[in-house]
């Protein structure tokens, strides 16, 4: 593969850099002159790296049918944790099986950009970083490590749930409603009613950005610094529609616990802004908001086009990409 020439950040996308920007240094790296270009081949390319890679894999503790390796800042070098070590940052590698599988790190990449920059989503900070010979990696920097050591405490809602692959099977993760996530948010986050916004926004970003792959196991709950808990950073954002066909939603039943469907999601098989006014409702967002959450997903927003142009998608998926946020954002609006 050859090395891709950087016009672009690779971790803000900001344009005029062949390398990361002062910007992207400070949020992801604590402000230290990092390299894009990690000193390692591709595991497929390196029987030495794939075996440290697969030692690497042992140790890290997220579940998953990715690839994920665990990372750590050493001085200004990324690199991959020894034993003992506790990882800062986590690696994905391009996956396998998929199709434009080799587009998958930057989709994820500009997906969560997108969340970010346009709507204003509090997101885990990330990066494009690269293997020797050009091929990209997602890399994000963990939010649940604490600076001083430690962690925070985290609970994904399966957890939270009370769901388990031992008592509701293989699909555990895939099983129940937005609405219940939302209903949970209200059970355990003291300060529910803001949260629950932040909750709201991301289900529609996840639907807008052809995101079916938002399951139970990717909203969280994260420890806060006096000890309560408050929403996650949004975390594996991407648009799984460019490698899969799935549905609209992760959750076997969809936004809602009952199945409902406004009468144009039965017509056209896909919910509009009605469905979600329904689902703002019935976990209590406040009735004079719904409306100003709703709007900058209805209105064409010219900053996700500019983006996705810089992004690190190929141009036959970037055309795919603008194809499906239109067509979403039609289908919401409508």
């Amino acid at each position: 593969m050859r090395f891709p020439e950087l016009k672009y950040c690779p971790g803000t996308l900001a344009e005029g850099f062949n390398t990361y920007s002062p910007g992207c240094l400070r949020n992801m790296f604590n402000g230290k002159k990092v390299n894009h270009i990690l000193p390692y081949e591709p595991p497929q390319k390196n029987e030495d790296v794939a075996a440290l890679f697969l030692e690497n894999r042992k140790r890290i503790s997220i579940s998953g049918v990715q690839e994920k390796l665990s990372f750590i800042l050493d001085k200004n070098l990324l690199r991959l944790t020894r034993s003992g070590e506790h990882g800062t940052y986590i690696l994905k590698p391009i996956p396998v099986n998929l199709k434009n599988v080799d587009q998958v790190p930057a989709n994820e990449h500009l997906t969560m950009q997108i969340a970010r920059q346009v709507y204003g989503l509090n997101t885990a900070e990330n990066a494009l970083v690269f293997f020797k010979h050009g091929s990209p990696a997602y890399l994000t920097k963990r939010f649940d490590v604490k600076a001083a050591g430690g962690k925070w405490r985290k609970e994904d809602f399966a957890s939270l749930a009370g769901k388990t692959k031992d008592n509701a099977g293989d699909n555990f993760k895939y099983e129940g409603s937005y609405e219940e996530i939302g209903l949970l948010t209200r059970r355990f986050v003291p300060a529910w009613r803001v949260e629950i916004e932040k909750f709201f926004v991301l289900v529609v970003f996840n639907y807008l950005f052809s995101n079916g792959d938002a399951h139970l196991k990717n909203f969280s709950l994260l420890e806060s610094s006096i000890g309560d808990f408050m929403l996650s950073p949004a975390y594996d954002l991407i648009n799984t529609r460019l490698h899969v066909d799935d549905s609209d939603f992760a959750l076997d039943s969809g936004l809602f616990a009952d199945g409902y469907k406004s009468r144009q999601h039965k017509k056209t098989g896909h919910p509009n802004q009605t469905d979600f006014t329904e689902l703002a409702k019935r976990i209590e967002v406040t009735e004079s908001r719904v409306k100003k959450l709703l709007r900058p997903f209805l209105e064409k927003q010219d900053l996700v086009e500019v983006l996705v142009n810089r992004s690190f998608l190929n141009d036959k998926c970037k055309r795919a990409y603008l194809l499906m946020y239109n067509t979403k954002r039609n289908y919401l609006t409508a």
